[in-house]
């Protein structure tokens, strides 16, 4: 048994990682700066709190007595946050750095930095037929504006930390991950979550249509949540010196996507595009040889599973939410 540091642990993935590593046996310290009524997911058996990771003594409390640190905490969301929130994305360089430091001073055996696709050069990524990703296609730099480039940066700290310092770092750069217990509302939900809420609500109020950012043209590849756990851990116990991609080569474009979530609610809407929405870049795909050269595995799971799962997910919650305010008017 270890004693491992979820950082984000309040998050999406985070979430998930924290009762995988329950079950597997290890003591988890989880740690998220939103109150626990807003975690996605609480673990009673971990040992939760709630700190300010952008500061460096509170980095320092959250890795005193661990062995491993997983750092997913970030301030981000979907294509529509990170565009208009660029110093935000920003500020989150601190945590990782802080993390760093506490990470060398408190002696931490292995440390794992999520990073993500948002760091590849934007001119490798104008055409929808992206062949994949090869995570030499970083550099020359030119990665998203604010998020990518404090991951990009983060990415950096990591390498150095472990060339400097002898500290092992583990970096893993992810493609689009949904599943449920993530957001799907709200302004921070990507686009599997969010093309779910707005086909289900359709569906409830009998709306015969459906917007979409763009012109739906744009693609995508997406890897379910399962696998991102399962990759996380392999790369973090892995050999794996570089930042490694961590996605799915199930490219889609954004109305085939569509196509999916309407095939799986036996619906079909009139589709409206909003052009001047943000959409980010035109294609992007995951280059899966260099995990499947050190791990003998890459992401696989089927994109309509995962939406099922997903859309289930999505549509219990928004259920379940309406049937709350029923029954508040009529106890009023």
């Amino acid at each position: 048994m270890k004693k491992i540091l979820v950082a984000g642990a309040g998050g999406f993935i985070g979430g998930h990682l924290v009762k995988e590593l329950i079950k597997k046996g290890h003591a988890v310290r989880a740690i998220d700066i939103k109150p626990l009524n807003e975690w996605y997911q609480v673990s009673e058996d971990a040992d939760n709190y709630v700190l300010d990771l952008r500061l460096r003594e509170n980095c320092h409390k959250a890795v005193n007595g661990c062995n491993e640190v997983f750092n997913f905490a970030a301030d981000m969301g979907g294509m529509g946050f990170i565009e208009n929130n660029k110093a935000a994305c920003m500020i989150t360089v601190l945590i990782n750095t802080h993390l760093l430091i506490a990470a060398r001073e408190c002696g931490i055996d292995r440390y794992f930095y999520a990073s993500s696709a948002c760091v590849y050069n934007g001119d490798k990524q104008t055409d929808p037929d992206n062949p994949g990703l090869k995570e030499s296609d970083a550099y020359p730099a030119m990665a998203e504006d604010g998020y990518g480039w404090e991951k990009l940066f983060s990415e950096r700290m990591c390498r150095h930390f472990s060339e400097d310092f002898g500290l092992t770092t583990r970096v893993a750069r992810f493609h689009n991950v949904y599943g449920p217990f993530g957001t799907f509302d709200g302004g921070r939900e990507k686009a599997p979550a969010a093309i779910c809420r707005k086909v289900i609500e359709a569906g409830i109020t009998g709306k015969k249509d459906i917007v979409i950012w763009g012109d739906g043209l744009q693609t995508r590849s997406f890897m379910y949540i399962d696998d991102c756990i399962k990759g996380i851990q392999d790369i973090m116990y892995s050999n794996i010196k570089v930042p490694i991609n961590l996605g799915s080569t199930e490219m889609v474009s954004i109305n085939e996507l569509v196509d999916i979530v309407e095939d799986i609610a036996g619906l079909k809407l009139q589709r409206k595009y909003d052009l001047d929405a943000p959409k980010g870049v035109r294609g992007r795909n995951s280059d899966n040889t260099l995990i499947r050269k050190y791990l003998n595995w890459e992401p696989s799971i089927p994109l309509r599973d995962g939406m099922k799962k997903t859309y289930d997910w999505i549509k219990e919650q928004i259920i379940s939410e309406k049937d709350k305010k029923k029954i508040e008017r009529f106890n009023k």
